[in-house]
């Protein structure tokens, strides 16, 4: 396995970031109260969670040519 030449950019990629706030969500939701849960809608934990790895998805496949100080071929991730 090889690291990609812009690995040092990978904070800024939308998957990274989707994926990160993907596992932030994850990590804090048994701390919230139960009856702050009991308010959002029986789905909401899933349909938020679908919807961030749709966005890591389209990350991943999208070429992000918008990085600062990077060409608009280089970065395609």
């Amino acid at each position: 396995m090889n690291l990609r030449e812009d690995w040092n950019k990978a904070h800024k990629f939308i998957s990274v970031q989707a994926l990160s706030l993907l596992a932030a969500i994850q990590g804090v939701w048994p701390t919230i109260p139960d009856d702050l849960k009991a308010s959002l809608p029986h789905s909401f934990l899933q349909w938020l969670t679908y919807g961030l790895m749709i966005v890591a998805v389209y990350g991943i496949m999208t070429k992000q040519g918008n990085l600062k100080n990077e060409s608009p071929d280089a970065g395609s991730h």
